[in-house]
C-alpha cells in the first residue's frame, strides 16, 4: 500500500512539474515584448512598429521595446542581447538576413523566451512561429502586373534587396518564375540595391550609363524594385537621365506614402500592398496569447499581398490610420 501512495504522489509530482512549463501569465500583470527589427531607416518598419504598438494598446498590459537593428547584423544582435538581460518575456522580430542570428535564437531558446519571427524569416535557430506576407506570391504579382503592361514583350530591370534578406530572396523568386513564362520579355539588368533609395539611384545611374540609355532608345521599359525605397531611388535616376517615368512600366513594393504619393502624380505605375500593420499586430497578438494562456499559433501566418495603382491607391492598408 505504501508503494501504490508513493508511486501515485511520484505521478502527480511530475505532473505538476510538467504543467509548471506552460508560459502562463496573469492577465494584470504588465508583459515586456521586445520588437526587434533591421533598422528604423527603413519607413516600412516605422509602419510596422505603430502596428505592433497599436495592438499591445488594444490588448493591455502589453509593453513594447523597440530595438534598431541600424541595418547591421552585429548591432541587431547586440541591442537583442541586451533586452534579454534586461528581462523580457518574449521576442519579435524581424531578422535582418536568415542566417545572421543564429546565436540569438540558441540564447532565447536557453533563456526560455518565446519567439516570433515578422516580415523576413530565419533560417537558424527555433522560433514560435512566422508572421509574413507571402513574398514569392508577391513578388510573382509584380511580375504578372508588368508583363500584362507590357503587351507580354519589353525589357526589364530588377532591382534586388539585401543579399540574404527572405523578402530580397522570396520576391526575386516569384518574379523571375513569372518573368520565365514571357519569352518576349528580356531581363537586361539584375542587380541589389540594398532595399534603400541612395543605392536604388547610384545602380539605376550605372545601369542606365551601360545601356546606353538615351530618349532615343532608353535600353529598358519597365522596372520591378523589391522595395518602395529603392524605385523612388530609381525615380530619380530616370529623371536625371532626361527620362520621364511616367513613359515607363514602374513597380515598387511596399506600399509606403512615398510611393502612393508617386502613384497619383503618374511618376510611378504600381507598388505591392503586404499589410505591414496586420503583420505586426497579428505576432504581437500571438505571442502575448501564448504567454498568458499556452496557446500555440499556427507554424506559419502569411498574408497575401496585393498590386496598387491608380485604381485602388486610397485603399492601401498603409493609409489606415493617417
Amino acid at each position: 500500500m505504501k508503494r501504490i501512495k508513493l508511486y501515485l504522489n511520484l505521478v502527480l509530482a511530475g505532473l505538476l512539474l510538467s504543467v509548471s512549463i506552460v508560459p502562463v501569465t496573469a492577465q494584470d500583470e504588465t508583459l515586456r515584448i521586445a520588437f526587434s527589427i533591421p533598422g528604423f531607416n527603413f519607413p516600412f518598419f516605422r509602419i510596422m512598429e505603430s502596428g505592433a504598438l497599436a495592438t499591445a494598446e488594444e490588448l493591455g498590459g502589453v509593453e513594447i521595446i523597440s530595438l534598431d537593428g541600424q541595418d547591421d547584423d552585429a548591432v541587431q544582435l547586440s541591442s537583442a542581447e541586451d533586452a534579454i538581460a534586461a528581462g523580457i518575456d518574449g521576442m519579435v522580430i524581424a531578422p535582418r538576413t536568415t542566417e545572421g542570428l543564429a546565436s540569438l535564437f540558441d540564447t532565447l531558446a536557453e533563456a526560455n523566451i518565446p519567439v516570433i519571427t515578422v516580415d523576413r524569416r530565419s533560417d537558424a535557430g527555433t522560433v514560435l512561429a512566422h508572421v509574413g506576407a507571402d513574398n514569392v506570391a508577391g513578388g510573382a504579382e509584380a511580375g504578372r502586373f508588368i508583363a500584362e503592361r507590357l503587351g507580354g514583350e519589353g525589357r526589364v530591370i530588377e532591382l534586388l534587396g539585401t543579399p540574404g534578406a527572405s523578402p530580397a530572396i522570396d520576391r526575386s523568386q516569384g518574379f523571375n518564375d513569372v518573368m520565365s513564362e514571357n519569352a518576349g520579355i528580356e531581363i537586361v539588368a539584375q542587380q541589389t540595391a540594398n532595399f534603400n533609395s541612395a543605392d536604388g539611384l547610384t545602380v539605376t545611374e550605372d545601369i542606365l550609363s551601360t545601356l546606353g540609355s538615351s530618349t532615343e532608345d532608353p535600353g529598358f521599359d519597365a522596372i520591378f524594385a523589391a522595395n518602395d525605397d529603392m524605385i523612388m531611388g530609381a525615380i530619380e535616376a530616370i529623371r536625371a537621365r532626361g527620362l520621364d517615368p511616367s513613359q515607363f512600366v514602374l513597380v515598387g513594393f511596399d506600399a509606403l506614402e512615398v510611393a502612393l504619393d508617386a502613384i497619383r502624380d503618374g511618376s510611378l505605375t504600381a507598388t505591392i500592398d503586404q499589410y505591414p500593420n496586420e503583420q505586426a499586430g497579428t505576432a504581437v497578438s500571438q505571442i502575448v496569447e501564448y504567454i498568458r494562456t499556452g496557446t500555440a499559433p499556427e507554424a506559419e501566418t502569411f498574408l497575401t499581398p496585393v498590386v496598387i495603382n491608380a485604381d485602388n491607391v486610397d485603399s492601401a492598408s498603409t493609409l489606415i490610420g493617417q
